[in-house]
């Protein structure tokens, strides 16, 4: 019985999504809220053997080998710090998230797609200031459109995000799952209730 679980845990690809573990920054932060900052068991175990990280907290699931028992880290913190981006990335989920997986048009959260406010048809460029998450509906309203001529309007205007901003909103949408020994860690900074 004990020899089945072993193997079944170790080889089962999903046994990686069954014990993650947080990742924090040297400054006890997590690496990126959203994206969640985490590793694989493995990787875990694998940057605590190489003294790449401290550990903050553990399961209470165990891997061993012939001649150590490990339990499995749920919290790990880097020694070195990593710097975080001076500039977000231009990606299709940084977008959405700047607009925070909402139309600018219309707010849908459904069927999500982007759209050129000035269209590439007339000019416009593929850059934050002028690309907007938008539904699919209003997408295919707007079409090749200025702004006036589609009858739309924009709930913000597109515009760069700061890495810290996108940071902040990612806390905005936190995981399916978050384990108990992760809270502390990911909410410090909240206000307290009174």
């Amino acid at each position: 019985m004990q020899t089945d679980f072993r193997t079944s845990f170790v080889r089962d690809p999903a046994g990686t999504r069954h014990f993650p573990a947080l990742v924090l920054n040297a400054d006890y932060r997590p690496l990126s809220y959203y994206p969640l900052s985490l590793w694989p068991w493995q990787e875990a175990v694998k940057a605590a053997w190489l003294d790449r990280v401290d550990i903050l907290a553990e399961y209470d699931e165990v891997v061993r080998s012939p001649r150590l028992h490990i339990r499995i880290p749920s919290v790990v913190v880097l020694r070195d710090y990593v710097r975080p981006l001076r500039r977000a990335a231009f990606t299709r989920f940084n977008l959405f998230l700047r607009d925070e997986f909402a139309c600018q048009y219309c707010g849908a959260v459904r069927d999500l797609t982007f759209d050129h406010v000035l269209p590439r048809a007339r000019g416009g460029r593929t850059s934050w200031s002028n690309v907007v998450a938008a539904c699919a509906p209003c997408n295919l309203r707007k079409g090749s459109k200025t702004l006036r001529q589609s009858g739309l309007s924009l709930r913000r205007p597109p515009r760069r995000p700061d890495p810290e901003e996108l940071r902040n909103l990612g806390r905005k949408f936190p995981p399916n799952y978050l384990h108990e020994s992760w809270l502390d860690f990911l909410y410090w900074d909240t206000e307290l209730d009174a």
